[in-house]
């Protein structure tokens, strides 16, 4: 696995419709900006090589980053692969969906859900929405939220940038009712 970055981002969110959010609510981004590891080689039928040389080392990597930035008990979490223009969305995909990425954040977490994901191709600068779901019951939808994340530079068309979020909470304000009472 070849990186060139690693990015941080803390969001803290001290007031929401016009009220204090006390304590200021927490969501945590920890992104790598990796080399594409099927890059140049044209289309690749069986993407197992490269998804076993860098999946599960990408996550151990990113888990307890993205948790030791959040500073408190991740109450959900999220993930994402955004491809440069010469990749593959699959290429992404690949790396984020299996086991040998997300255990490691799971784990960490003390979470049980699966993660929930976004992926997608694009430019250097793209902007891409990382959606939030509970670490252990997907049916809270205080829980259900999503983290912007740009990075200015990346992903170069040549990369992946693979990106964990975690939140200390649900959504500031949040005030739905319980999905159990619509069943």
């Amino acid at each position: 696995m070849k990186v060139r970055k690693v990015i941080t981002v803390v969001e803290e969110i001290h007031t929401e419709g016009g009220r204090a959010v006390s304590p200021p609510a927490r969501v945590a981004v920890v992104a790598a900006v990796i080399e594409n590891p099927w890059s140049g080689q044209g289309f690749v039928d069986d993407l197992s090589e490269g998804i076993d040389a860098t999946a599960s080392d990408l996550g151990a990597l990113l888990a307890p980053r993205v948790l030791a930035a959040l500073d408190a008990p991740a109450e959900a979490y999220g993930k994402a692969a955004i491809v440069g223009l010469d990749g593959e969305i699959e290429h992404g995909s690949g790396l984020i969906h299996t086991l040998k990425f997300g255990d490691h954040f799971r784990k960490a977490a003390n979470a049980t859900t699966l993660l929930p994901a976004v992926e997608k191709r694009g430019p250097s600068g793209v902007a891409f929405d990382i959606p939030l779901k509970h670490i252990t019951d997907a049916t809270i939808r205080s829980h259900h939220q999503t983290v912007e994340v740009r990075i200015a530079d990346a992903p170069h068309p040549g990369e992946i940038v693979v990106a964990l979020a975690a939140a200390a909470q649900g959504r500031p304000q949040q005030r739905l009712a319980a999905l159990s009472t619509e069943q």
